[in-house]
């Protein structure tokens, strides 16, 4: 059963600076952005803290996809994600969307791969996550990724319930 956001909310204020807050305080670019709108899809913090986080670091810190990427995707399968394996045509406007998603952050950042928009040039040895210091966040653009990813999201996917 989809969960009807439209009978929760009417209207929204912003929540780009409460994804970045989230990112800051220690949590994955992907959990930054996805927790931070799921609940409009009727799932749990905790929830969606749980299912975003192997998606950080471009998936499991192999610096894939980017993470805020791969949360717009899964926020958009809450959103309209399809259920029923013989209908091609909602599969494709999911597809649609998440590729729409997945152009505007390129137009905006470049990519939508972690180790480009890192500037990464070798595979990634560790699993393990960076020590998070006043440093890491300076030299990195995560946070400016996490609220690209956020606007879009707000945007593309709940354009129609923001104030």
């Amino acid at each position: 059963m989809k969960f009807a956001f439209e009978q929760i909310i009417t209207t929204m204020k912003s929540r780009v600076d409460e994804a970045v807050k989230k990112f800051e305080s220690g949590y994955n670019c992907a959990q930054a952005v996805f927790a931070t709108y799921a609940d409009l899809f009727g799932m749990t913090e905790e929830d969606a803290l749980k299912l975003a986080s192997p998606m950080g670091g471009g998936m499991g810190r192999m610096r894939e996809v980017c993470g805020t990427v791969s949360a717009m995707a899964l926020l958009e399968g809450l959103k309209e994600g399809n259920t029923d394996p013989l209908d091609k045509a909602a599969q494709g406007r999911t597809y649609e969307t998440v590729r729409a998603l997945s152009d505007s952050f390129t137009e905006e950042n470049g990519s939508i791969i972690c180790r480009e928009l890192l500037g990464i040039l070798s595979k990634e040895k560790s699993a393990v996550p960076s020590e998070r210091t006043k440093e890491y966040y300076q030299s990195r653009p995560c946070t400016r990724l996490v609220a690209s990813a956020a606007r879009i999201v707000e945007e593309q996917l709940l354009a129609d319930r923001m104030e």
